[in-house]
């Protein structure tokens, strides 16, 4: 009777603790998203993957700063998660873990779905491993960015300016800015304002993601499709002087607050807020969004509240560039961010599911919406969507992407993450404007440290 006792205590404690033991956990490490609906978007697409799959989702979110310390050293120790995702993977690291051969080949979810992407965007993620010596998808395109301008309408005003009045030529933009807007705003104001917000910080990606715009307006190509170094072409340097030439003007002409050369990414955002500046660029909408999210934020008073939903409805614009130099139309740089599963992985098959089930249309796109606008979707299709056509600053990125995007060189050549890193952009800017050397040796040597990187 005891040993018939003890079986069915046994039987029954087993029968309590396997489905415990059987339950999968993934662990996702993802980054902190910028706006409430933006989060919230993605607990719904988490929430709806456990109650399809079973499987138990184990969610750290981490700010951008953190994220990739945290996951260097999860990989340095053995345990990375199964999934990870932040906005500047593709920046700085992707291509470097694929090269080294720390990313699962994701082929066999990319493959299936490729044609459901816009061009330009899910090429990003074919990397090439130099382990494997072939090139593959070793991660997954969420969303992507580009370079827009914002200005103030209400003080193009007070200088005397509407919206029709800016040129739409190279050379008659920039100089309608610092020499006409300028002098005409603090002639109305009697308050030292800008006209323009250069970032130029190297602590700033910012900076270089501006810098590498201008350079694209003068047709510079730096690598080939297999990322070979084209910079011994003489078009090249003439190119790349034109750019720096053009991008350090406005600091020299004092057109551009003297801090610019130190400021770190949210800078040009805070002088923008405080109307320091009339215009600045800047790779996200973020500068517009930030009123939109305060035109609802409970925490405000109807004031401010109303103030928001004002200077983003009425007294703020995005736009483009002006046309290149050579009078063709801008074609804009598209940042894909990315995520990975790392080769190491504990439970890759279940993190590929998880990705699979990300990509679909149907939890991507409230995803990507949920920034706001800040995010442009790399799919097809969600880039059609009505969300896209509520306002003139979602409208304004529609129609930039609509214009042609062209990808980064890391996306080619790995290496150029270092040099992004290092921002020798924003150290040839403040070579010319800090220490007075001239253009042309700041792009020499400029040159010559790519060559040493990614030669």
């Amino acid at each position: 009777m005891t040993r018939r006792l003890l079986a069915a205590i046994t039987a029954l404690a087993v029968g309590w603790t396997v489905p415990a033991l059987a339950q999968d956990t993934l662990t996702v490490w993802w980054v902190k998203g910028f706006y409430k609906s933006e989060d919230d978007a993605l607990y719904a697409a988490i929430k709806k993957f456990e109650d399809k799959t079973g499987v138990k989702v184990e969610l750290s979110q981490y700010a951008v700063q953190d994220m990739i310390p945290k996951t260097v050293s999860a990989l340095d120790s053995g345990t990375p998660p199964d999934v990870a995702y932040a906005d500047v993977y593709d920046f700085q690291v992707a291509g470097k873990w694929a090269f080294e051969g720390k990313l699962e080949d994701l082929s066999d979810i990319i493959e299936p779905i490729k044609t459901e992407f816009a061009p330009n965007t899910v090429s990003t993620a074919y990397l090439w491993n130099d382990q494997a010596k072939k090139r593959a998808y070793y991660a997954f395109p969420l969303k992507q960015q580009t370079m827009h301008i914002d200005y103030w309408i209400d003080m193009l005003a007070q200088a005397g300016f509407k919206p029709a009045d800016i040129p739409t030529d190279w050379k008659g933009y920039w100089s309608f800015w610092c020499d006409k807007v300028q002098p005409a705003i603090r002639k109305a104001t009697g308050q030292r304002i800008f006209a323009t917000g250069f970032p130029m910080g190297v602590d700033s990606s910012d900076s270089f993601y501006s810098f590498l715009t201008f350079m694209d307006a003068y047709n510079v190509k730096l690598v080939d499709d297999d990322g070979k170094l084209l910079l011994d072409d003489p078009k090249v340097k003439a190119g790349l002087v034109g750019a720096l030439t053009d991008y350090v003007a406005p600091y020299q002409t004092g057109c551009t607050p003297p801090s610019s050369t130190t400021w770190k990414d949210p800078d040009n955002n805070g002088a923008f807020h405080k109307k320091n500046v009339v215009m600045t660029h800047n790779a996200t909408i973020s500068i517009a969004t930030k009123w939109l999210d305060d035109s609802v934020n409970q925490t405000l008073s109807d004031a401010e509240r109303a103030q928001a939903k004002k200077n983003y409805e009425e007294n703020i614009a995005t736009a483009g560039f002006p046309n290149k130099p050579d009078g063709s139309k801008m074609v804009y740089r598209a940042a894909v961010k990315v995520g990975v599963i790392f080769a190491n992985a504990p439970h890759k098959d279940l993190a590929k599911k998880f990705v699979a089930f990300m990509l679909q249309d149907e939890n991507l796109t409230p995803y990507v919406e949920g920034a706001l606008g800040r995010w442009f979707p790399v799919k097809a299709a969600a880039q059609k969507s009505a969300f896209w056509d509520q306002d003139r600053h979602r409208r304004s990125v529609r129609d930039q992407f609509a214009a042609g995007t062209v990808n980064f060189e890391f996306t080619k050549n790995y290496k150029f993450t270092i040099l992004n890193n290092e921002n020798v952009w924003a150290k040839a800017m403040n070579r010319v404007v800090n220490d007075k050397i001239p253009v042309d040796q700041a792009v020499d040597e400029m040159i010559a440290r790519i060559k040493a990187v990614a030669g």
